[in-house]
């Protein structure tokens, strides 16, 4: 294990809020649709009942919860599509027709799941199930199914804009979004947080380490996350390399920051950094690291 000078507080990995978070997103998104489901079977069972039509009860639940079912399988694919193409105001009239083609996707997908799903319940207690002309039924399955994903991804959006503000959200003025920055490089020594309507300067050298993450990247300074517009190329590309180390295709680190790297059988290590968080070092960049470490490189101040 290579070692730096700092003390050692070795923990487990940092991205148990992000995980936290997706379950709740998940759990919240559990309670709607079976909610919806359960309630359509309730109010179908008695309008069945008032009109005295012969549905049984385990039909209703077998259609309503078959659609729920479905959906809710396929929410990781509008949740990932969400985080890898965010809407902001600058680009949302080019990616609507990206999502308009994700709803015809998300409805196929969905139809086609529910009614197998049909089809196998009704197979195992003996009887058809019989879903009609399907392309006159997936018109009607499309016009509801279009609403479904537009309110998925309005609320996901909305929800990723408003925990954004209540986190914080970094900006450096002029930061290009691919690639590196025209000569002469420009070393920010300060970035602007906005959170809850106020502004806060943040000096480059108090990031302890960055996390690519969609089309942001997390800055991490004292325990906080304040996600920055940009490519993790892009922003590693105007900060000093003399202090930030590149370790693995989604984090930097503030070489300023480490404590030690412990090298894995695979070939890998884990970078133990002084805030107790634990980061990946992937081969391809631990000679680097260790390069870095074994120079001596001028480096932010550690915490007080």
């Amino acid at each position: 294990m290579t070692t730096l000078p700092a003390s050692a507080r070795p923990a487990p990995a940092t991205d148990d809020a992000q995980h936290r978070s997706r379950r709740w997103v998940v759990v919240f998104w559990v309670v709607v649709f079976l909610s919806a489901g359960l309630g359509n079977a309730a109010t179908g069972l008695m309008d069945a009942q008032r009109d005295g039509l012969p549905v049984a009860a385990w039909q209703l639940l077998t259609w309503e919860l078959s659609s729920v079912a479905v959906a809710l399988a396929l929410l990781p694919l509008v949740l990932a599509a969400c985080a890898r193409w965010p809407l902001h105001a600058d680009n949302w009239r080019r990616r609507l027709p990206l999502y308009l083609l994700g709803s015809v996707a998300w409805s196929v997908l969905h139809v086609a799941g529910m009614v197998a799903v049909r089809k196998a319940v009704y197979a195992l207690l003996g009887e058809h199930y019989d879903f009609g002309d399907p392309w006159v039924r997936w018109g009607y399955e499309y016009l509801k199914d279009v609403r479904t994903f537009a309110l998925l991804v309005i609320t996901t959006h909305a929800a990723a804009w408003f925990g954004r503000r209540l986190q914080g959200e970094a900006r450096l003025f002029d930061l290009p979004d691919e690639g590196p920055p025209l000569e002469p490089v420009d070393r920010p020594e300060r970035f602007l947080v906005r959170k809850l309507g106020r502004d806060f300067l943040v000096a480059a050298a108090d990031i302890e380490w960055l996390q690519a993450a969609g089309n942001y990247v997390n800055l991490h300074v004292r325990g906080h996350d304040y996600p920055l517009r940009s490519t993790l190329a892009g922003i590693e590309a105007r900060l000093d390399p003399a202090v930030f180390v590149r370790v693995h295709r989604s984090y930097l680190v503030n070489l300023g920051r480490v404590v030690s790297i412990e090298p894995q059988d695979s070939g890998d290590a884990s970078v133990h950094m002084d805030d107790g968080s634990v980061l990946p070092c992937s081969r391809r960049y631990l000679p680097a690291l260790r390069g870095a470490a074994a120079e001596g490189r001028p480096v932010a101040a550690p915490k007080p």
